[in-house]
């Protein structure tokens, strides 16, 4: 089916409004005039979204993707059949991207639901949606990722595919070759568009949970932990005396969040979480956005070679923020020149302690380590001024562990010092 949607807020070159942006001078801007599937608009056509979804209840009940209705005015719902109607907001839960529409009909023919977690990287699927307009459009490719992270657009774990996924394909149905829908679609975008190549879907069975909130709640609660994680890759799970990779790593606590509540400081490792094991850190957010707001979460972690348990009221609000592993290791030197921190300079990067990167090199360039970075600890104790921070590093070992501060965002990166 094809949805269109009004903003109440009109503004100046939306980026998923046809016709796609592009000169007047570019051969596809004249391809798409010669074959659009209507009316070229004028630029002083009411800007509109576009974007697809899929029923779920005979009754009328639609899942599409949020950020297409979210804030409309006016929603549109096409079906495959040409029938329209005018389409109402049951909920919108824009910390998963899920939104439940409801249209004004009975006896529609509803999508079977499948398994996500049956599939696996290489399999094939298929995505009906209305990129740029052109309704009900069928593209297949294979899974590329069954657990691909992206904290900007939610915090579920998404199934990554190598199909293009652009304008109109928002909340499109993404299928197996049994016909049963195993995802929602999401047009990911970075800085600079949309990712060419890739799309990505959030998992069905994920999906249904939210929309049985919506449904009968009007909106999705999601307790919130008040943490940034990581993975935890080898070099890291050397450093913390771990014997294998597992686990979330905490590389921040929201100030008088939940977590830091609760005891939880950065560079503790959650391995549990009410008695389940957390193997990969993708498996935290969803776990924890599946319990409801003061919900008392019991937590295993590591902490100091060994490993504790704590309990955490959890919170509301969008939901876990994951920070982008950036992390890379290779043998070699160093590589850092330090500088202290000023008043200003702790002020406007909110911490207590660090040391400015002046100068990076070698192994700390390699890592990511850029100059203007503010490095926070050495192997989980704390740095406060370029001597502390020497020292730290000379005694260090074969492998150490800084948490590094960039842009905003805590990391920690593992240095193999050989």
């Amino acid at each position: 089916m094809n949805i269109s949607s009004i903003p109440k807020e009109q503004v100046a070159n939306p980026g998923s409004l046809w016709p796609p942006n592009a000169s007047e001078h570019d051969p596809f801007l004249q391809f798409f005039r010669q074959f659009s599937p209507g009316p070229f608009p004028d630029t002083g056509a009411t800007p509109r979204n576009v974007g697809s979804g899929f029923i779920v209840r005979p009754d009328g009940y639609i899942l599409t993707d949020a950020r297409l209705v979210a804030d409309a005015k006016d929603i549109k719902v096409k079906l495959a059949d040409r029938r329209e109607f005018k389409a109402s907001i049951v909920g919108v839960d824009q910390s998963s991207g899920v939104a439940l529409l409801k249209i004004d009909a009975n006896g529609l023919p509803t999508v079977k639901v499948g398994k996500p977690s049956d599939m696996k990287s290489g399999q094939w699927v298929v995505a009906i949606g209305a990129p740029y307009g052109f309704e009900n459009t069928a593209t297949a490719g294979i899974i590329s990722n069954t657990a691909r992270l992206l904290p900007q657009e939610t915090f579920i774990p998404l199934i990554q595919t190598d199909m293009t996924a652009t304008t109109g394909d928002d909340g499109a149905p993404l299928f197996n070759l049994n016909g049963e829908v195993i995802g929602i679609t999401l047009v990911a975008r970075s800085p600079e568009g949309p990712f060419e190549g890739i799309s990505f879907a959030i998992p069905i069975n994920v999906a249904m949970q939210i929309e049985q909130q919506l449904l009968h709640h009007g909106r999705a609660e999601h307790g919130h932990l008040g943490v940034t994680i990581q993975d935890v890759t080898w070099p890291l799970a050397q450093s913390f005396g771990l014997k294998k990779p597992v686990g979330a790593l905490i590389s921040k606590t929201d100030r008088n969040g939940p977590a830091a509540r609760s005891g939880l400081r950065s560079g503790d490792i959650i391995l549990q979480l009410n008695g389940a094991d957390i193997s990969d850190s993708s498996q935290l957010p969803v776990a924890v956005a599946q319990l409801r707001p003061g919900t008392s979460a019991h937590i295993q972690y590591w902490r100091d070679h060994g490993s504790h348990e704590a309990v955490v009221v959890l919170g509301t609000t969008r939901g876990t923020t994951l920070a982008t592993d950036r992390s890379a290791t290779t043998p070699g030197r160093l590589g850092l020149l330090v500088g202290r921190l000023t008043s200003n300079e702790k002020q406007r990067a909110d911490v207590s302690g660090g040391v400015r990167v002046e100068q990076s090199a070698g192994l700390a360039a390699l890592a990511g380590i850029l100059p203007g970075d503010i490095v926070l600890q050495v192997n989980h104790a704390p740095v406060s001024d370029p001597a502390q921070f020497r020292q730290r590093m000379s005694g260090a070992r074969n492998t150490v562990a800084l948490l590094v501060l960039h842009d905003g965002q805590q990391r920690f990166v593992p240095l193999d010092l050989g």
